[in-house]
């Protein structure tokens, strides 16, 4: 079964020096039909002003991926220098909360918005000690293919995610095709980033996200000038 839901039913919060997206309930954004799908809970799309930012603020218990789009996010944080530095375009950030971790996160880029995604997933268990850990993946890991940014093994080069759940990010344009087995026991979202894609015969438009369960077979094509992320979700 296939379930889309379009860019434009996202919770929306314009703060001025923040311009956010909710894919689901998120802050002031509550839809009780859309709190989550599966372990994942948040997916905001950010456009960050220059010269601002997050100030330092506390989570725990949660897995957060930052993947920036364009610009530059400086990272500060309450545990010493593993946390703290700069997330650029082809960067995944993973921050492990566990026990509770404080940070900030300021637009690093001084003439234009830094537009970043973060993605918040569930923890197989609660109480881990906090980290991070951070990796590049490139146009070209990613020109026609999902590249494997996010797994619990960090098998393929994958940062390491301490949760049921892995993630892949790829770029389609023209005639780039990719298929991948999915496991229909398991749910699989597919949230289109920027451009336009073709998945499993669906047309999305930029922040647009397909949601599949009980679907054995993902197939993108069609793309144009797209980026892509694709989750594999515990049910």
């Amino acid at each position: 079964m296939l379930t889309l839901r379009k860019s434009a039913d996202r919770g929306h919060a314009d703060h001025g020096w923040l311009d956010s997206y909710h894919s689901f309930s998120f802050a002031d954004y509550h839809d009780p039909a859309h709190m989550g799908v599966g372990n994942l809970r948040v997916i905001n799309e950010d456009r960050i002003a220059p010269g601002t930012g997050f100030g330092t603020h506390g989570h725990r218990d949660m897995e957060i991926l930052s993947y920036v789009l364009e610009g530059a996010l400086a990272h500060q944080d309450s545990i010493g220098a593993g946390g703290a530095g700069v997330i650029r375009p082809g960067d995944v950030q993973r921050m492990s909360a566990g026990t509770g971790v404080r940070h900030s996160e300021f637009n690093h880029a001084a003439e234009q918005a830094t537009h970043f995604l973060q993605i918040w997933l569930l923890p197989q268990r609660s109480g881990i000690a906090p980290g991070y850990e951070q990796k590049h993946f490139d146009a070209a890991a990613k020109r026609g293919r999902l590249a494997l940014v996010a797994a619990p093994d960090g098998r393929e080069g994958a940062v390491t995610v301490h949760a049921d759940a892995s993630l892949r990010a790829g770029l389609f344009d023209g005639a780039e095709r990719a298929e991948l087995t999915l496991d229909a026991a398991r749910i699989g979202y597919v949230h289109l980033v920027r451009g336009a894609l073709r998945v499993n015969g669906q047309s999305l438009q930029g922040g647009d996200a397909l949601r599949l369960d009980g679907e054995t077979r993902l197939v993108l094509e069609d793309g144009q000038d797209a980026e892509v992320l694709v989750f594999d979700l515990a049910p």
